[in-house]
């Protein structure tokens, strides 16, 4: 499997699922069959990882990436070693971070269940191709994730404004929007990846949701008052 392929949520699956550390190998850089440059998107995926793991609270030596060519089992080796090495040296995956396992997998799901989020906001960095390895290490800072983070963004349905025509419930991929006909639409906070699908899919005509940073999320409108208020009658009256 090309290395472009390894997506942060396999990373972040192999950690809950109580995995020590994450070595990821790749071909070498300008050396790609396809000519597609995975490994750099693979290298882009991983600094990024690495900072999240950092923000989270775990050690980000727990990932690495190495390069090496189908042919050269030697430095895959020695590669492989050198990684088993410093994990052995780390211990238990949130051992030497001072994480219990709960602590720990509940940090873990909140970051996976962002990992859209992520991509979105992170997309042309993501894209990065750098033609010098050092410029690689000041990618992503620390000051940047603690701003993914902190500002994250939010969407919100206005009651006053959605007609209920149903393009961002089906617009949206994980079945966030709360749905019912003559019923204004309501995004669950809980369950919404924050990709912005149904922010992109809502008709300009209505303009119903609106993009929050760093707010809260004003509360749904009662069960009992979800009706839907038509833009016609509304003149009408």
């Amino acid at each position: 499997m090309c290395s472009g392929r390894v997506d942060m949520k396999f990373v972040l699956r192999a950690f809950s699922k109580g995995i020590d550390g994450v070595f990821i190998g790749g071909c070498h850089f300008n050396e790609c069959n396809y000519i597609a440059n995975g490994n750099y998107h693979a290298l882009n995926m991983t600094l990024l990882t690495k900072r999240i793991l950092e923000y989270i609270g775990l050690n980000p030596e727990r990932l690495t990436m190495g390069v090496m060519s189908g042919s050269e089992a030697n430095v895959y080796a020695d590669h492989v070693n050198s990684f088993i090495k410093k994990i052995k040296e780390l211990g238990p995956l949130g051992k030497s971070e001072g994480l219990d396992k709960e602590e720990l997998n509940a940090r873990l799901a909140k970051v996976t269940k962002l990992v859209p989020y992520i991509k979105v906001m992170k997309n042309d960095k993501l894209g990065t191709f750098l033609m010098n390895e050092e410029d690689y290490e000041g990618l992503f800072t620390k000051d940047e994730i603690n701003q993914l983070f902190n500002d994250m963004v939010s969407y919100y349905i206005d009651p006053a404004k959605c007609q209920a025509c149903m393009t961002c419930a089906r617009r949206c991929p994980e079945g966030a929007i709360i749905s019912a006909k003559g019923q204004v639409h309501i995004i669950d906070q809980d369950k919404c990846i924050r990709c912005g699908s149904c922010f992109a899919g809502c008709p300009p005509r209505f303009g119903a949701i609106s993009k929050l940073v760093g707010e809260p999320v004003p509360p749904p409108p009662p069960e009992g008052e979800r009706a839907v208020i038509r833009k016609g009658k509304e003149k009408a009256n």
